[in-house]
């Protein structure tokens, strides 16, 4: 038995499942989830001691590479003079005002220690400043385990929300409405018929937990121009996309601007760091000085912001993003070269440093499209690359990510075992 194995065994009479999130436990794929013990720079390795070539980046975060020397030191700088202090820090102020700067629709922030606590956060201020309940999302965007957002479309247009999960209460969700991604005439409809209900609108723009998704500008111009004329707010979801497909986020590509977003991930420097933000008279609803309360105890943690700091620091190096998106670009051309070579049925799409890869003839836009994909042929893939030393997601409908140390010398390698993969797979 491998160490891996050994270890899955035994997590799994301590934890329910093995693991702590549950796309790690390979259930989506089958085989017995990799256990890590280190990583540097585009790689990480497992408890058998095997290197992979690592397109997961802790889900983001790693855009800089793992263990960054500069990122490891402000952490270290930063540990040994207190790793909590429950009060206020300079720190806090700097990412706050670095983070405004950054990202022109942000007046004001507030920082919190997860994805999930920021979009739910952020649906309480906008129910809270519009004084209404509707929330309207989209299939397929996933905005973290809070209850009213672990819903799904029901059989028409207009019903609202079931629960996806068992503990939600059907209370919870009946407020939210679930439309399709990337549909205008949708969206069109339920504003004429419900406007004057609906607080917010959230949505990620580039859509990363049914794969690589972006939206259309269509969808997104439509999404703002309803917003304003109804009264409700606009709320982007950029906690993958926030500073991974662009400096100023995906709404700096669209040129759409949202009255709040929503970040996480790069903002840590894989700390746990997230925020949400937006303009200053939303803002000032919230406690102290507001009727909306939210609140928690590491949020603006010293530590974990040094490694956000360090991280937003190197991005803003001169060419950045361009070297990025060149090199996710490499990756995803590269592959649906080699994959068009063998005669597999494959596509692949990539915005900035995230990237996608579909078993299907065409690029999907929706939820719907998106599982018409051949999960199976997926699944064939993911193993062979992993055998090969290539980590893709354990998933057939989660985005990739490319940081800045995958090289030349890195993408051909996994061009190499691509090949040799997809081969396998025709046959």
């Amino acid at each position: 038995m491998s160490n891996n194995e050994t270890l899955f065994t035994r997590a799994q009479k301590s934890t329910p499942g093995g693991v702590n999130s549950p796309v790690r436990a390979f259930r989506s794929v089958g085989g017995t989830p990799r256990f890590i013990t280190k990583a540097e720079g585009p790689y990480f390795w497992d408890a058998d001691d095997k290197r992979y070539i690592d397109y997961i980046g802790s889900w983001g975060p790693a855009i800089v590479g793992h263990t960054h020397p500069k990122v490891v030191k402000a952490v270290q700088d930063a540990a040994v003079k207190g790793l909590s202090f429950g009060a206020p820090t300079e720190g806090e102020i700097l990412m706050a005002e670095k983070i405004c700067k950054l990202v022109p629709s942000i007046e004001q922030v507030r920082l919190v220690s997860s994805g999930t606590e920021a979009a739910m956060s952020a649906l309480r201020l906008a129910r809270g400043a519009t004084g209404r309940d509707t929330v309207i999302k989209f299939e397929g965007c996933y905005h973290g385990h809070a209850d009213s957002l672990l819903v799904k479309a029901g059989s028409g247009l207009l019903t609202f929300g079931n629960p996806t999960s068992s503990g939600v209460p059907a209370d919870f969700a009946k407020h939210t409405m679930v439309l399709d991604y990337n549909n205008c005439e949708q969206l069109e409809e339920v504003f004429k018929s419900k406007g004057s209900t609906i607080a917010c609108v959230i949505v990620e723009p580039v859509a990363g937990n049914m794969n690589l998704l972006p939206a259309s500008l269509e969808f997104l111009q439509t999404m703002r121009r309803l917003c304003t004329q109804h009264g409700a707010l606009l709320l982007f979801d950029e906690v993958m996309s926030g500073f991974r497909v662009a400096l100023g986020g995906a709404q700096s590509i669209y040129g759409v601007t949202p009255d709040m977003t929503v970040l996480g991930k790069v903002i840590g420097g894989g700390l746990p760091v997230a925020a949400f933000g937006g303009r200053a008279d939303l803002m000032q609803h919230l406690a102290p000085i507001g009727g909306v309360y939210q609140a928690g105890t590491l949020s603006g943690n010293p530590v974990a912001v040094a490694a956000g700091m360090a991280t937003l620091e190197i991005i803003q190096q001169p060419g950045f993003y361009e070297s990025l998106t060149k090199q996710t670009k490499k990756l995803t051309d590269g592959l649906s070269t080699v994959a068009k070579e063998v005669g597999i049925d494959f596509c692949a799409n990539a915005v900035g440093g995230m990237f996608g890869i579909y078993f299907t003839h065409t690029v999907p836009t929706n939820y719907a499209e998106m599982m018409q994909c051949d999960k199976n042929r997926f699944n064939t893939f993911f193993h062979l690359m992993l055998d090969r030393g290539v980590y893709l997601a354990p998933s057939a409908f989660e985005a990739g990510f490319v940081s800045a140390q995958h090289d030349d010398a890195i993408i051909n390698e996994t061009l190499r075992c691509a090949r040799e993969a997809f081969t396998q797979v025709a046959a």
